[in-house]
């Protein structure tokens, strides 16, 4: 299971819809609002990588929304070994390939 903080950007005019959004997206909890601020800070919830970062662009696309960026994530009972940033990440955040020290031998 991947678990994700993402924090959301909206202006605060646009905040109400916003956060209404996000709450309806399955997976996603709104964990902490600043509505003067427009800042959301939500919890993702996803099997996979490919899943979490589906939603992340869901959120992204979401009308009103100015930005959202994942700035924590954690996965456990994952077998998958990941030997290079997936072409999903790699478009998100503009990330190269996975230094050779890092790497598994």
């Amino acid at each position: 299971m991947n678990y994700s903080g993402i924090l959301v950007m909206a202006r605060p005019q646009n905040f109400p819809n916003v956060s209404t959004a996000l709450s309806a997206i399955d997976g996603v909890e709104v964990f902490q609002q600043e509505p003067e601020t427009g800042r959301i800070v939500v919890v993702l919830e996803a099997e996979n990588i490919k899943t979490e970062t589906d939603m992340l662009q869901a959120i992204k696309a979401l009308p009103g929304v100015a930005a959202a960026e994942m700035v924590y994530h954690y996965f456990e009972d994952d077998q998958e070994v990941i030997t290079h940033i997936p072409e999903e990440l790699d478009k998100l955040q503009g990330m190269g390939a996975v230094p050779a020290v890092l790497q598994e031998n």
